[in-house]
C-alpha cells in the first residue's frame, strides 16, 4: 500500500524529488523552526505551534513520510530547547502529554495536508485532461463572456472557421454569424444570461474567407462557484457532408418513388390519350358536331397536363413554403395510385375537411402522402381497406398549435412491436429485397421540416391487425430560433 501511495497522483510533484532532497527539506524546516523559535520571543511560550507549521509545510510540498520525519526531529528540538533536563526521559507527565498531542496533532495536519495536496492535483490533472480533450476535439470549441466576446477557442474551432486563436480571442462571436442571423446569436445570449441552454440546432456560420458552412451548434452558460451566469460555451459541428449525403438520398428516394408512379402514370395518360384519339375521329367524321368533340378533346388534354404537373410535383423543389389545401393535395396523389388500388380491389373510406390549408411545400408534401399510401397498400391483403382522414386539428403536446392532421389507417399485417421502435430509422425495411429502407425516414424529415410530427400505432394480433399513421402539420413552419 505504501507503494501504491508514492505512485499516486497526489504525490506527482514530491515524487519527482529525490528522497535526499525531501528529507533533506523536512530537516531544513525543523531547523528553519527552532531558529525562528528561537529569536522570536512571542511564541517562546508555546514551541508547539511553529514546529506545527513546518510540518504542514513538509507534508504539502515534500510528501507524507518527510512530514513524519519532521515530526520525530520537531519532538527532538523541542525536548532539547523547551524542556530541562535537555534530552532527558525525565519529563514532568504534562510535559509528556504535551509531546504527545503535538504529535497527534502534527500527523492528524500533515494528513490533512497531503489529502488537501492530492486534491488539488487531481483537480489540476482533470483539468489538465480536460483541456486536452478540448483541444484535439474535431468539434470546433470555444467560450466566451455573457456580452459574447470569446475567451477560448480549440484547434477545431481554428479549422472550423479559419482564424487562429490569437487573431479571434477578444473579439465578438458575431465575427462568425452571417448578419441575417444576427439576431438569432442575440436571442440565444439573451437565454443565456437567464441560465437556460440552447439545445442543439441546424444552422450556418460564416468562415474567415467569407464563406458559409452548416454547423450543429449547441450553447451552455458557464457558471461561477456562486452559481451565477459568467459565460457561455459553445460546441459547433460542421455537418456539410452529412448535410450532402441526406440530400443525395432524400433526391435518390424522391427519384424512386417517381419510378413508382411511371406504371399509374402512364395508365392514367393513355386513357385521355385514347380518347383524345377518339374525338378526333369522330370529329372528322361528323364535322357537324366537330366543336362539340373538340371541345371534349381539349378536356381530355388538360387533364393530361394535370397528371404530368402532378408528377413534376415530385421531382421538382420549391424553395419556399406556400399556401396549400392538403385535402387536394392528398386527393391527387390518391388518383395515380387509383390502377394499384383498384387492381388489389382495396377499398378507401375518404374523409377530407375541404377546408384544411397550410403553408408547406407542395412537393415533398406529395411524397410524404405517396409514402404512407404504397405502404399501406402493399401491406394490405386482397380486398383490404384504406382510410383516409384530413381535419382541423391541435398538437397533443407542447405549445398546442393549430394545424391539420392526416390520418393514414390500412388493415394490413401490422407492425410488430420490435420493429415499430426502428420503423424511422435509414436503411431498415421489413419488405425484404423490394423496400429501400429509405421512405419512412425520409417522410419523417419531411414532416420535422414542416414543424410536424409523425406518430405510428400498429397491431399484429389476428382479427385486430393494422397500422395508423398520423401526421400533424401546423399552420405555419417554425423556424429554429
Amino acid at each position: 500500500m505504501g507503494h501504491e501511495r508514492e505512485n499516486t497522483p497526489a504525490l506527482a510533484r514530491a515524487s519527482r524529488l529525490s528522497w535526499p532532497l525531501r528529507y533533506g527539506g523536512a530537516l531544513l524546516a525543523v531547523v528553519a523552526g527552532a531558529g525562528f523559535w528561537k529569536l522570536s520571543s512571542l511564541i517562546h511560550r508555546d514551541p508547539f505551534a511553529v514546529f506545527i507549521l513546518g510540518v504542514v509545510v513538509t507534508a504539502r510540498f515534500l510528501g507524507f513520510g518527510p512530514a513524519v520525519f519532521g515530526t520525530a526531529l520537531s519532538v527532538v528540538v523541542i525536548d532539547y530547547l523547551a524542556f530541562e533536563p535537555r534530552l532527558s526521559l525525565a519529563m514532568a507527565g504534562s510535559d509528556v502529554a504535551r509531546l504527545l498531542i503535538f504529535v497527534v496533532i502534527s500527523l492528524l495536519a500533515a494528513s490533512l495536508a497531503r489529502q488537501r495536496s492530492r486534491a488539488e492535483v487531481l483537480a489540476d490533472q482533470t483539468l489538465e485532461e480536460m483541456a486536452a480533450i478540448v483541444e484535439s476535439s474535431d468539434d470546433a470549441i470555444y467560450s466566451a463572456t455573457r456580452e459574447g466576446v470569446i475567451t477560448s477557442w480549440n484547434h477545431g474551432a481554428e479549422e472550423l472557421y479559419g482564424y487562429r486563436a490569437e487573431e479571434i480571442l477578444g473579439q465578438s462571436v458575431l465575427v462568425t454569424v452571417p448578419s441575417e442571423r444576427a439576431h438569432e446569436t442575440r436571442s440565444n445570449l439573451a437565454k443565456l444570461e437567464r441560465g437556460i441552454s440552447v439545445e442543439s440546432y441546424q444552422t450556418e456560420r460564416r468562415r474567415k474567407d467569407g464563406s458559409l458552412v452548416s454547423v450543429l451548434l449547441s450553447i451552455s452558460p458557464l457558471r461561477n462557484r456562486k452559481g451565477a451566469v459568467v459565460g457561455a460555451s459553445a460546441i459547433v459541428r460542421d455537418i456539410t457532408k452529412q448535410l450532402r449525403a441526406e440530400e443525395a438520398l432524400r433526391r435518390s428516394e424522391k427519384l424512386a418513388t417517381a419510378g413508382r408512379l411511371t406504371a399509374a402514370i402512364a395508365h392514367e395518360i393513355n386513357n385521355p390519350l385514347e380518347a383524345v384519339t377518339n374525338l378526333l375521329y369522330l370529329a372528322r367524321l361528323d364535322p357537324t358536331r366537330a366543336d362539340q368533340h373538340l371541345e371534349m378533346a381539349e378536356r381530355e388534354v388538360l387533364r393530361i397536363a394535370d397528371i404530368a404537373q402532378q408528377a413534376l410535383g415530385f421531382v421538382r423543389d420549391v424553395s419556399d413554403a406556400k399556401p396549400l389545401n392538403i385535402s387536394s393535395t392528398l386527393d391527387e396523389v390518391l388518383q395515380l395510385y387509383a390502377l394499384k388500388i383498384t387492381t388489389k380491389k382495396i377499398v378507401t373510406r375518404k374523409e377530407f375537411d375541404e377546408q384544411c390549408e397550410i403553408r408547406g411545400f407542395a412537393g415533398e408534401l406529395r411524397q410524404l402522402f405517396s409514402n404512407l399510401i404504397v405502404n399501406a397498400v402493399d401491406a394490405m391483403p386482397i380486398g383490404g381497406c384504406l382510410r383516409l382522414r384530413v381535419y382541423r386539428a391541435r398538437e397533443r403536446s407542447g405549445n398546442q398549435r393549430a394545424g391539420v392532421r392526416v390520418i393514414f389507417a390500412d388493415n394490413g399485417t401490422g407492425i410488430s412491436e420490435a420493429d415499430r421502435a426502428r420503423v424511422f430509422e435509414p436503411f431498415f425495411t421489413t419488405k425484404k429485397d423490394s423496400g429501400t429502407g429509405l421512405g419512412l425516414w425520409l417522410s419523417q424529415g419531411i414532416v420535422h421540416k414542416h414543424s410536424g410530427q409523425i406518430t405510428v400505432r400498429s397491431c399484429t394480433r389476428p382479427g385486430r391487425r393494422g397500422t395508423v399513421f398520423s401526421v400533424f402539420l401546423p399552420q405555419t413552419i417554425t423556424m429554429p430560433s
